[in-house]
């Protein structure tokens, strides 16, 4: 069995964690230093260094292998990983690019997950930036690493369909669970030799870059197609949100209005229009009308559309997008 270092942090790189050990034997785990949580800011470990641990007391990562938070990967760390003697890397969502004296301690090199169908979304993003970009279908790929970011040989690909109802979230789930089937099958295929990878076609790669909370802002000028996208890429982080007056909205679940619009379409982009029982509440864009589910004011309680117009008063035929500054 190959002896596998994993690095990784969030929930989505657990399941490959627990794929490889029970295939192979887990020789050193990498991942970010703990973190504060909650109002206590207590520190507490990353998803990964928890699973690591769970996994150590099922007898499934042998006692005593190390779990390696550091804020850099160098000096004693590369002391650390080359005592452990590790074959391979295999990483997923780490957060730290690897350089030459890292990746020179792997003997059979090193593998990355990456949740898109490389060379396409190259970068920090690319689940949000599928979405974002109305994509029909996305994917995994396990591919060599190497010192440029996401751009090399691939070894192993697969398809994941998109329907247009995915989120950020639920679309991360499906790539954590698939990747890590993946993984499993890209170490079986180092350990006999019989890696055949390709080198990606760069000119046809494309970037998604990192996400700051700005980002969120929505623009009721876009079409409804953009701002139902917009929100499902950006949820559950980092949100998207509107002002309203002298508050910001909050608006978390929302979808394009199909049926026959009816009410007033001389209705400036942000006008609330009304509500459809079944739908929500109506809000023209500039091109087609959203209709929010789901939504809050920053600092309440997260609604149903129904609970925060009972709770609302005089919601309807006020403008969003304009009053207070972000």
């Amino acid at each position: 069995m190959l002896r596998v270092l994993f690095a990784g942090s969030p929930d989505c790189a657990v399941p490959a964690l627990q794929s490889a050990a029970r295939s192979h034997i887990i020789v050193g785990v990498l991942t970010n230093p703990a973190a504060p949580a909650g109002r206590s800011k207590r520190l507490v470990p990353t998803p990964v260094a928890q699973a690591a641990e769970e996994l150590r007391q099922a007898g499934l990562i042998p006692a005593g292998t190390p779990v390696l938070t550091p804020d850099r990967v160098a000096g004693p760390v590369l002391d650390a990983i080359a005592a452990a003697k590790p074959d391979i890397l295999a990483c997923f969502a780490y957060g730290k690019m690897f350089g030459p004296k890292t990746l020179a301690l792997f003997s059979l090199g090193a593998l990355n997950i990456h949740p898109s169908l490389l060379p396409r979304w190259r970068g920090a993003t690319p689940i949000q930036a599928a979405i974002l970009a109305g994509d029909k279908e996305t994917g995994i790929t396990i591919q060599k690493m190497g010192l440029e970011m996401d751009a090399g040989d691939i070894i192993l690909q697969k398809k994941i369909s998109l329907n247009g109802t995915e989120t950020a979230g639920s679309l991360l789930d499906t790539a954590a669970r698939e990747g890590a089937d993946l993984l499993s099958e890209a170490l079986r295929l180092c350990e006999s030799g019989t890696l055949n990878p390709e080198p990606q076609d760069s000119s046809l790669a494309t970037y998604a870059p990192p996400l700051k909370k700005e980002d969120g802002l929505l623009r009721w000028t876009d079409t409804a197609e953009k701002l139902d996208a917009r929100i499902r890429a950006f949820y559950p982080w980092p949100g998207t949100f509107t002002p309203a007056g002298e508050n910001i909205l909050l608006i978390h679940r929302a979808h394009v209005y199909r049926k026959n619009a009816g009410p007033d379409k001389t209705a400036v982009p942000g006008f609330v229009l009304g509500t459809d029982p079944n739908d929500g509440i109506l809000i023209q864009t500039g091109g087609g009308i959203l209709a929010v589910e789901q939504l809050q004011w920053r600092g309440k309680k997260n609604n149903d559309w129904k609970s925060f117009m009972n709770g609302t008063r005089n919601f309807e035929n006020t403008i969003l997008g304009s009053g207070s500054s972000v």
